[in-house]
């Protein structure tokens, strides 16, 4: 959600908070501010993006070794100027920048104003900072005292940096449900906090991820780490394997379509040496640790949201098929909600590419809470969802800028199949000749993505022909069902064009009504699977004068005699083909958006980890 960046050091602030903001900018952007801390604290903040709070601040005293900066995804309040961060206390002597929600600030709010306190904004956030220098103040302790005791008080999510005006070399972090992590700069002597690692890469590779309920307190040539109850924390420092190539565009116009490009990469590197074919044989520690349960299991239930549960959609016809073992997909954002039957034999896995997921991490909670084993399947390096589960794997897809998941999906997918058929060998569910084939075609699949890929140019030229179209629907059968509600977000997501995905015989039951010959119809239809039935679709479509859009595999004749346009795409094996068959909807959504000139990496509205219910 929110960007966060803090710096305290030897080093100008300013350049390296907003140089970090732009690369948060996916995070959150309806409005952006910095505080800096010299000779008093100087805070600029305006609506719109970084580019406007660099407007705001030419000109202005910015020299400063010591300051923060965030960028905004509005939950209480609109988007405008008294809104964005930071907010003051009632004194002015602190100031707060915050990822979360604030669930219990009206009781707080109103509790506040009867001790006099007035508010400038309509956030959550205000109401925690004065509610910090309130503690201060009556109680008559330190800073970091008060900190912990109103952390304490407050429900909800948080990751929160304080600067405190008289103390002008000290800051001050927490987290509870949003990420933070603290880069530990040259000899100890600067120190960065953001909400990921990528706004201080080029500085520092020595990273501490704060835990839930921890509270960091740095100094300009020290720190320390306590929990809320003021229990003190020995930290771990990680080192990052990240560089900094990996989070700029490297020459693409947008990262969404260098991420989409970066496939063949990212899915081989998800598969990478946890295969061996002449064998048969898994190397991933989960699969050896828990052995036992795997082969026993009676049920698996997946969690995610958004594309991460299209995945799990993939994941179930891969169980499902392979080990032969009763899947259920679940939103994780349902689920938590619900009182859902549980047994201490079932596995859970959740699926997230951020590993921040609010939802997922607290449907992992509730798993838990019930005895259930919980595996993450995640892409980010010492999140919480690894840190929270069992056992599990990560995507190695590298990091993901744009809004809009493209590689996270496929390296979801591919190691999902990995994990399907390490279930199945398990189980006895697969024979070694089965086996063999999948390993080896699933080999094959970079390759088959590259090929995929060049189909790009045709592309351009359909979506030229659709860019005006006010509503999409795909269809896809079987394992091309969860492509087809994938292809739909993505194009709803970044071209803002309202689209549906259906199971393909499902469009005779309601969605038929809406076919006319101004309705472009996307079919995934590759030549396995039931073929002859996702023809028969197609023909009622174009009986009703609806446009059709086929993905087809390569030399298909029967589609391409009906379809108005037709991408073909590499054959592979059935269970593999949404690897495949995703490409090109990913491009044809990418190719819409630019050409209606939508922000392709930052939609509205949107923000790409969602840390927030």
């Amino acid at each position: 959600m929110c960007g966060i960046v803090a710096y305290i050091g030897q080093q100008e602030a300013y350049p390296i908070i907003i140089n970090g903001l732009k690369r948060l900018e996916y995070r959150g952007y309806d409005s952006a501010g910095i505080a800096l801390m010299n000779n008093g604290m100087k805070v600029y903040k305006t609506k719109g993006k970084v580019s406007d709070l660099e407007a705001v601040c030419e000109g202005q005293d910015i020299v400063a070794n010591l300051g923060m900066g965030h960028t905004r995804w509005a939950t209480h309040g609109e988007p405008n100027d008294n809104n964005a961060h930071p907010h003051l206390s009632q004194s002015g002597n602190l100031s707060v920048i915050h990822n979360g929600i604030i669930e219990n600030y009206a009781t707080i709010k109103e509790a506040l104003v009867k001790r006099g306190h007035s508010f400038s904004s309509d956030t959550d956030t205000e109401v925690l900072v004065h509610l910090i220098e309130d503690i201060q103040e009556s109680e008559n302790v330190a800073i970091d005292v008060a900190v912990r005791m109103a952390l304490s008080q407050v429900v909800g999510a948080y990751a929160i940096v304080i600067l405190v005006q008289n103390e002008p070399t000290k800051m001050i972090g927490a987290r509870k449900g949003s990420p933070m992590v603290v880069g530990i700069g040259k000899d100890k002597k600067e120190f960065f906090i953001a909400s990921d690692a990528t706004p201080f890469l080029e500085y520092t590779r020595d990273v501490i991820y704060l835990n839930d309920n921890e509270v960091v307190v740095l100094k300009d040539d020290d720190f320390e780490i306590t929990t809320i109850d003021n229990v003190k924390k020995t930290p771990f420092i990680e080192k990052l394997e990240i560089n900094l190539e990996q989070i700029e565009k490297g020459g693409y116009e947008h990262f969404m379509l260098k991420e989409i490009y970066e496939q063949p990469k990212s899915i081989f590197d998800s598969i990478r040496g946890r295969m061996d074919i002449p064998s048969s044989t898994f190397h991933m520690q989960s699969i050896r640790e828990y052995e036992n349960k795997l082969k026993n299991v009676n049920r698996l239930i997946i969690i995610g949201c958004g594309t991460s549960w299209h995945a799990g959609l993939v994941g179930e016809y891969l169980f499902e098929e392979f080990a032969r073992l009763p899947v259920e997909v679940e939103y994780a954002s349902e689920f938590r909600y619900r009182n859902p039957v549980i047994y201490p034999e079932d596995l859970v896995l959740a699926i997230s590419q951020s590993g921040e997921t609010a939802d997922t991490l607290a449907a992992m909670e509730l798993a838990k809470s019930k005895g259930a084993t919980v595996f993450g399947l995640c892409n980010v390096v010492g999140s919480s969802i690894p840190r929270m589960s069992d056992a599990g794997a990560y995507t190695h897809a590298g990091p993901e800028i744009g809004v809009a998941s493209t590689k996270a999906f496929t390296a979801q997918v591919s190691v999902l199949t990995l994990l399907a058929l390490a279930v199945a060998e398990l189980r006895g569910t697969i024979t070694n000749e089965r086996l063999q084939i999948y390993l080896r075609e699933l080999e094959a699949v970079p390759k088959l993505v590259e090929k995929a890929l060049k189909a790009n140019d045709h592309i351009v030229k359909i979506a030229e022909e659709f860019k005006d179209a006010h509503n999409f629907l795909y269809l896809g059968r079987g394992v091309s069902f969860p492509v087809a509600l994938e292809g739909a977000l993505k194009l709803k997501e970044i071209s803002y064009i309202h689209a549906e995905g259906y199971p393909a015989a499902e469009m005779k039951h309601g969605p038929i009504a809406l076919i006319d010959e101004n309705m472009p119809v996307v079919v995934i239809a590759p030549r396995k699977g039931i073929y002859e039935k996702v023809i028969s679709n197609i023909q009622e479509v174009k009986a009703r004068k609806g446009r059709i859009i086929a993905i087809v595999s390569e030399g298909d004749t029967k589609i391409k005699e009906i379809a108005d346009y037709v991408i073909e795409i590499p054959e592979t094996e059935e269970a593999l083909s949404p690897l495949i068959s995703t490409i090109p909807l990913q491009l044809l959504a990418y190719h819409i958006a630019v050409m209606r000139g939508c922000n392709v990496d930052q939609p509205r509205n949107l923000a790409k980890s969602v840390t927030v219910e």
